[in-house]
């Protein structure tokens, strides 16, 4: 295969006798080393090279101009804006760079295409005047200043050109401008030089009025790099510009040196499900190749975000490997950081929310950069701290840390240069590190660079307000910086983006993301160019530039011999999972020589047949279940293993607990607990004697310090002023009021209540002569009182619970189903109670405070009466206490595995 490349230089060493006085011109520097290549391993005598220079810095030489950095730029356009506006319609740099980057775009467009500004802006505004003509009597404030906004983009497109063309430097549209007209004075000035444009296809008027203007004088010429195939066929995409320089160009027949999209070609399609497929799939491929193979392959990336899978799926053979499209520096851990960062000085309003503070010292850049980052946060953790001030941050810190705490959460009183220099400081910290990789290092120095331009551009221009517009210039200018891989350029493997094959040619190519929407990209609306106007100035629409990714797809294809094309098949977000229309095409064209197959690339899926997971009981769990009954079984613990073995097996017997996290909302436990302990406190003054109205309404008065006593003790540092928390807080007020009038209704309708315990802690032990260990259950009752004489054993529940909750109507299921739970609970603590010398019988129950209008939910058997019997007598603790032991038995046998229940 003979390369695009070496058939121009064949194509010069043919035509001129010293190629040392020749200016080559190709479409980037990528291309330029090539082709300095090529001269090398061809050149047969010692000579001078030609002037070989891409595009961009030949535009520069013509015009005289140096091209912008984007980020000055936006700066300087912000300068200008500022000196054409009134102070009262004064918009910050932050609002005006969410729509100048759009703009800016515009200018680039325009005079790349030779459009005369004054007319362009003036029918722009005509346009969107004409769109408000029938509210002229009436345009409202907003109106006037939509109009205002279309009318001052000519004055500041015509100051922002000024004043950069006094400083002799453009944004790359007006540099084109200012070539396209400087090119005779050029050609003056170098009346000799043969001018060679190698590889273009797209030309805006720019460049075209350049190029032709170097074609009149004699000494200059394009090399078009383009099949015959494509230029027989006037209906080709591929071919669009050409066809259009035939007939606008004056005598003008172009150099048409290849014949090769029709020679065999073996062209497989792939299928494949997501992105990852796509990476592990080209691995499979590159395996197969050897190290003379490698040197003849691209892997070309439609999606560049493919990269960093790719790159850890190749396989070991890849030896060389050389990366010609840089990694965006917004994808690097070290760039979260900083978001993150950034984020939560943004958000802070004398103390920081917490969920900004865990995402910061969850981060490994935070393990680097404190020893303690983990202590720290157990610590506000273990307080419940939804908001946490510097102060609690810094006691917390050992002294070694104290200082980087102090520049990650000290005060940046939402200064942008502040912001800045701490940010600069950390990165400096960081430099300093012994473990990082090499990708780390060269990370920290570009990100170091990023901050230090933009500190360097806020000195000077004094635009970034505050810390949010830091974060926003900073997640731009590192979405447009990237990280640049270093290799052998002429050996190995090359992974490329789209752009980079210009002018270049593989043996070997695979092309990764084929997807429509990616390749070609489709149509994008990121301008303020309607389609009509466009249209009216003769600027590029999608069609033109659908066109410039279909000479870039068939570009890659045309010399190449073994062709794999992938494409994700899975739609997610915007990824349609939409096959290209440039494999529809090659499917449809299907050329004689071309060998097209397909495949379809989806995971083994094989579900394994799994039952009920079951543990078997070995001596070592085994003396972990005698701790537990020795300790005591609880009511809970039962009902747990009722439920399912299996979670009765991770929460007592390997003690798995949830991990501690901040409550940021009140979770049900919590406020359990919390009614729980302030009906204690408020009803321990009426222990041991007879309730009466006059002392409840009493301990009514006493409800809203008592709740939030325990809120403060229980959730701790957790706020309750505003949200949810407030309304839960309330609903406990609420909860406990309720209950005390319903006991003072209750109380005034001739119904004695005497309080003999609170929160008592009881326990008992069951003989059971199958079991070489004893056994005690044990629990904490809520309430024990006498009810005009009768014992009751009450358990209070903040949640719903019903009277047929409580109901026995059989007690062969009692122990096997979990919906007799609530009855397991109050006989265990009847049981505790007639062992502790209570006398029989005994009224056990619930007081749910979301059914509190039906009252005590007392145990009630109708298993003998089908009324129902609620005294709960030694004949029925007799026949609960069987049950209670084959519960036990099963629980301590080792013969009986724990079995999950299929819920």
């Amino acid at each position: 295969m003979q390369s695009f490349l070496q058939q121009a230089l064949a194509h010069l060493n043919l035509k001129y006798e010293d190629l040392s006085t020749l200016t080559i011109v190709l479409p980037s520097k990528r291309a330029g080393a090539f082709l300095k290549q090529e001269l090398r391993v061809n050149a047969k005598n010692t000579s001078f090279a030609p002037s070989i220079i891409s595009i961009e810095d030949f535009i520069e030489l013509v015009s005289g101009l140096a091209i912008i950095d984007n980020t000055e730029f936006l700066y300087r356009a912000y300068n200008a804006h500022l000196s054409i506006v009134e102070n009262s319609n004064t918009e910050t740099f932050e609002t005006f760079s969410t729509w100048a980057t759009t703009l800016l775009s515009d200018f680039n467009e325009i005079d790349r295409y030779l459009i005369d500004p004054k007319k362009f802006f003036d029918y722009l505004s005509d346009i969107k005047d004409l769109e408000h003509w029938y509210l002229q009597s009436t345009h409202t404030t907003l109106i006037k200043e939509y109009l205002a906004f279309w009318n001052s983009l000519y004055p500041l497109y015509e100051k922002l050109n000024n004043q950069l063309a006094n400083l002799e430097i453009g944004y790359q549209g007006m540099v084109y401008k200012s070539a396209a007209n400087n090119i005779e004075h050029y050609i003056a000035s170098n009346p000799t030089t043969n001018h060679i444009f190698i590889g273009f296809n797209a030309l805006n008027n720019a460049e075209q009025t350049i190029i032709q203007e170097l074609l009149e004088t004699g000494n200059s010429e394009v090399i078009w790099d383009i099949d015959s195939y494509f230029y027989e066929d006037t209906q080709h995409s591929v071919s669009l510009f050409l066809r259009r320089y035939l007939k606008s160009w004056k005598n003008y027949k172009p150099n048409l040196l290849s014949s090769n999209y029709s020679d065999p070609k073996n062209i497989e399609i792939i299928e494949v499900s997501k992105n990852i497929g796509q990476a592990k799939y080209i691995g499979e491929i590159l395996s197969t190749l050897s190290e003379k193979q490698l040197n003849e392959t691209a892997v070309v990336l439609g999606d560049e975000n493919l990269l960093t899978p790719v790159l850890n799926s190749l396989p070991e053979n890849v030896k060389q490997v050389n990366i010609t499209m840089g990694v965006s520096l917004k994808s690097f851990s070290t760039t979260h950081f900083f978001d993150k960062l950034l984020q939560l000085h943004q958000n802070y309003t004398g103390r920081f929310y917490y969920k900004d503070i865990i995402a910061l010292l969850s981060h490994p850049i935070s393990d680097l950069l404190l020893q303690d980052s983990k202590q720290i946060m157990a610590a506000f953790v273990e307080n419940n701290n939804t908001y946490v001030n510097f102060q609690s941050l810094i006691e917390t810190a050992v002294n070694n840390s104290k200082k980087t705490i102090e520049l990650l959460f000290g005060n940046w009183h939402n200064n942008a240069k502040n912001a800045l220099q701490n940010c600069i400081q950390i990165i400096i910290s960081l430099k300093k590190k012994q473990t990082l990789t090499e990708i780390e290092n060269v990370t920290h120095f570009k990100l170091h660079g990023v901050f230090e331009e933009i500190l360097g551009l806020e000195s000077k221009f004094g635009h970034l307000k505050n810390i949010k517009s830091v974060s926003k210039m900073f997640q731009e200018v590192s979405a447009t910086t990237t990280l640049d891989f270093e290799g052998d350029a002429f050996n190995g493997l090359q992974i490329m983006g789209v752009l980079e094959t210009r002018v270049l040619d593989f043996k070997n190519v695979i092309i990764a993301s084929v997807n429509e929407g990616i390749f070609p990209s489709g149509k994008s609306n990121a301008s303020y160019i309607t389609y009509d106007l466009k249209t009216q100035f003769g600027l590029p629409q999608f069609t033109e530039k659908d066109a410039i990714y279909t000479y870039h797809f068939y570009h890659i294809l045309q010399r190449a011999e073994n062709i794999h094309l992938l494409y994700n098949n899975f739609s997610e977000g915007m990824n349609s999972g939409e096959k290209s229309r440039f494999i529809f095409q090659l499917e449809i064209d299907a050329l004689p020589n071309h060998n097209i197959t397909k495949k379809v690339l989806s995971p083994k899926v094989t579900l394994p047949k799994t039952g009920l997971t079951e543990i078997t009981k070995t001596d070592s769990i085994m003396e972990r279940i005698q701790e537990i009954a020795v300790s005591g079984f609880s009511p809970s613990s039962l009902t747990s293993y009722i439920r399912n073995p299996i979670e009765f097996y991770y929460q007592k017997v390997l003690g798995i607990r949830d991990a501690n996290e901040i409550e940021e909302t009140v979770a049900a436990n919590t406020i359990g607990t919390i009614i729980h302990d302030s009906l204690e406190n408020l009803y321990k003054p009426f222990l041991n004697e007879t309730i009466s109205v006059e002392k409840l309404k009493e301990a009514k008065k006493l409800i809203t310090a008592e709740v939030d006593f325990q809120f403060k003790k229980t959730f701790k540092a957790g706020s309750t002023e505003t949200g949810k928390n407030l309304l839960i807080f309330e609903v406990a007020k609420r909860y406990i009021s309720n209950f005390i009038d319903f006991e003072i209704n209750d109380i005034s309708a001739g119904n004695s209540i005497k309080l003999v315990q609170l929160e008592k802690d009881l326990e008992t032990n069951i003989e059971i002569e199958e079991l070489p260990f004893p056994v005690k259950i044990r629990g904490k009752v809520d309430r024990v009182d006498f009810y005009n004489g009768q014992l009751r054993i009450i358990d209070y529940k903040t949640g719903t619970v019903k009277q047929t909750e409580l109901v026995v109507t059989s007690w062969e299921d009692i122990t096997l189903d979990y919906k007799y739970s609530k009855i397991i609970q109050v006989l265990a603590y009847a049981l505790m109670a007639s062992k502790s010398g209570s006398a029989l019988p005994i009224n056990a129950g619930i007081i749910s405070f979301k059914n509190l209008a039906n009252g005590f939910l007392p145990f009630t058997s109708k298993v003998d009466s089908k009324n129902g019997e609620q005294a709960i007598t030694q004949e029925t603790l007799n026949t609960y206490l069987i049950k209670l032991k084959s519960l036990i038995i099963e629980i301590c046998s080792q013969k009986i595995p724990f079995i999950e229940k299929a819920l």
